[in-house]
């Protein structure tokens, strides 16, 4: 009896124990992690924020709070921080600021699915239909896309209960307004000045399942990108992808139309390295780039087949059509600038055509040294040919022979080359 008495003691204090160590940990955190968040919403800057926001969890923060100015970025990567808050153990605080700042497009849908939405005065939210990149979907596609994304945002506002016919209205009429607008109609839960403003405001508020946000007395961790959170980012962007992948494939181009230059090739590489990694992270339509492929396979024919130019008219139309298909406009929403676009094509078509019509040239021309180089040249006669002699000629004293006797001091021709002999003929 007293070694079951002793048991049922020893069980009890072990589960006290670890009750005491769980309220210990859940009341230790003490901190508010705080992140800013400015420029498009790419796979980088969604890397960024979901790796934040498990952290925070994982450390049982106070809450997690995103400083939010975007005009907007990739669905996919939009879906994909969304899913990280509406994931997230600790409350996640979304504030558009400072003033000027704006919550578009796929800021929108990631504002409504924070468990306290707010914004800074004279700010503005909304503008959230989908666009594409470069050309325009057709009226199925298009219509399949908006129902999708009302669908998704619908229910997201509803889970957090906001105004979802107004989040609908985001997304099929574009509409936008500003942060008073916002308050009044229940798109967010509070306006701040600023970020103590906002803090002091959310201090005790309730979040369903997350439990209350103290904000009073705590630490606040302002968490900055780091140097490869910052790579990412900007490779994330479709128009350095398209610019890295354009550099890489000119210096490849160039390292195989004059090989051993190397720099250019080495170049060329890394940058086809760095355009491939970023196109593993967005919606890259292959047929792009297997035009873009083809055009640089019709610049290399161009210096291999006379086509008066006919390969590289090709060659440029395939780079332009590869360059407009390159990006899956159906599940994007950033678009590959026209001012990335067009300036790009120009200096790689000019490139290519330039470096082509510098080798073509170079295979027609006539040879400058060797046996060949000789042929044609004029010379002075140094010695008299009688039929034998010495002609000064490329630079050169040369043994020559002449079909008839020629006096010192006259011009002649090379007509033929043998050995080290040369033969002329008066010039």
């Amino acid at each position: 009896m007293k070694r079951v008495r002793i048991s049922v003691v020893a069980v009890l204090l072990c589960g006290l124990l670890l009750g005491i160590q769980g309220v210990v940990a859940q009341a230790s955190s003490g901190e508010i992690y705080i992140v800013r968040v400015a420029g498009s919403i790419n796979p980088g800057v969604a890397g960024f924020l979901i790796n934040n926001i498990k952290k925070a969890s994982y450390q049982n923060a106070s809450c997690f709070v995103i400083q939010l100015d975007t005009p907007g970025g990739l669905v996919l990567s939009m879906r994909s921080i969304v899913r990280a808050i509406l994931a997230s153990r600790v409350p996640v605080v979304v504030f558009v600021s400072p003033s000027g700042a704006r919550a578009a497009s796929a800021g929108v849908m990631i504002t409504i699915s924070a468990d306290v939405a707010a914004m800074a005065p004279g700010t503005n939210i909304g503008a959230a239909h989908p666009v594409t990149m470069g050309n325009k979907m057709d009226k199925t596609m298009s219509k399949k896309v908006t129902n999708d994304l009302v669908a998704y945002i619908r229910s997201i506002a509803q889970q957090k209960g906001r105004n979802a016919q107004w989040a609908e209205k985001a997304i099929r009429e574009s509409v936008s307004v500003t942060e008073r607008e916002a308050l009044k109609l229940n798109i967010i839960d509070l306006v701040a000045k600023d970020l103590d403003d906002l803090l002091k405001k959310i201090d005790g508020r309730k979040i369903e399942g997350k439990g209350t946000i103290k904000t009073s007395g705590l630490k606040r961790t302002f968490i900055k990108e780091t140097f490869r959170d910052k790579v990412l980012k900007t490779l994330g962007d479709p128009n350095i992808a398209y610019i890295l992948m354009m550099i890489g494939l000119a210096g490849i181009y160039f390292e195989l139309s004059h090989p051993g230059a190397i720099f250019p090739g080495v170049i060329g590489a890394v940058c086809l390295i760095l355009a491939f990694f970023a196109f593993q992270t967005l919606p890259v339509n292959y047929a792009g780039i297997l035009l873009i492929i083809l055009a640089i396979i019709l610049f290399i024919l161009e210096m291999k087949v006379t086509s008066y130019g006919l390969l590289s008219i090709a060659g440029i139309a395939c780079l332009f059509l590869g360059s407009l298909m390159l990006f899956n406009t159906s599940v994007t929403e950033v678009r590959l600038s026209w001012n990335v676009l067009v300036p790009t094509l120009i200096l790689v078509s000019g490139f290519f055509i330039l470096v082509a019509g510098l080798v073509f040239r170079a295979q027609v021309s006539t040879p400058k040294t060797g046996a060949k180089g000789l042929l044609g040249e004029i010379g002075v006669v140094q010695q008299a040919l009688t039929p034998e002699g010495k002609v000064f000629v490329h630079g050169e004293i040369w043994n020559a022979v002449g079909k008839e006797n020629i006096e010192a001091g006259t011009k002649v021709r090379v007509t033929q080359v043998e050995g080290l002999v040369l033969k002329v003929e008066k010039a």
